[in-house]
């Protein structure tokens, strides 16, 4: 099938998606690695910064229902989040020198199509909260359980079970969504001064349908990594995060020529 395009000014050169094997993701996973090795004080100062995040939203609010809403929708604005880490291997690749007070800058590269791009992934968090807040509602009207009765009720009552496929049902769609406007969006837009927001997420959507293989065995990458690093409280993000950070930017600059 031919790739999704729209009608774009004579001078502009339609960003050409690349195939790649189902290896790639690994490999991406190792230059991930290497990049948070090679520039681990700024790597880490993002990981920390997104542990004390997970922290801060099971603050937020007492309310399993929306700690829940909240800790599953950390995923939709993970990809904007980890802008630095993408500048990081970007000055990483051209041998520049690595200042984490530049990369928190990175976004004015492209201010504006950056800021559209976030105002869509808020808008997605927002319907996202309400969402997940509507399913809890459905299966437990007096308010959802603790942790530990909702682990119990798991195990021993089949509602239990039917919730969370509901649940993982409807965050998986959402999930998909942003996976796919966003898995080499962003990256594109910091690297490419005059990319706008609406072309760089039909080229992600495009690089998903060409490479859906690859493409989604680095989504199931990246939702392990997360998963493991939401179940050691959080901490295990000040890894997490930046690898999968840098990996998603080698992730872009393979998969875009």
């Amino acid at each position: 099938m031919d790739e999704i395009k729209r009608e774009a000014p004579p001078e502009f050169v339609w960003p050409e998606v690349v195939e790649v094997g189902v290896d790639a993701p690994i490999r991406w996973l190792r230059k991930g690695w290497a990049d948070f090795c090679a520039a681990i004080e700024a790597s880490l100062a993002y990981g920390v910064t997104f542990t004390a995040m997970g922290w801060a939203l099971l603050g937020v609010t007492k309310e399993p229902a929306y700690e829940l809403a909240l800790v599953t929708g950390f995923l939709i604005v993970g990809p904007f989040l980890c802008l630095g880490l993408y500048d990081i291997s970007r000055r990483l690749e051209q041998k520049e020198q690595v200042k984490l007070a530049s990369t928190l800058v990175a976004w004015r590269r492209n201010a504006p199509a950056v800021g559209f791009f976030a105002l869509i992934l808020a808008l997605l968090m927002a319907v996202w909260l309400r969402v997940s807040s509507v399913v809890v509602a459905l299966f437990f009207p007096n308010g959802m359980p603790s942790l530990a009765e909702m682990i119990a009720n798991v195990v021993t009552a089949p509602e239990g079970i039917v919730f969370v496929l509901a649940y993982v049902m409807a965050g998986a769609g959402f999930a998909l969504l942003v996976f796919a406007t966003t898995a080499v969006s962003i990256p594109m837009l910091l690297d490419r001064e005059k990319m706008d927001a609406l072309t760089a997420m039909i080229v992600s959507v495009n690089a998903l349908r060409k490479n859906f293989r690859p493409m989604m065995l680095w989504a199931l990458i990246i939702v392990v990594l997360m998963g493991a690093g939401f179940l050691a409280w959080f901490a295990g993000l000040s890894v997490a995060a930046p690898v999968i950070g840098h990996g998603a930017w080698h992730a872009y600059r393979e998969v875009v020529r």
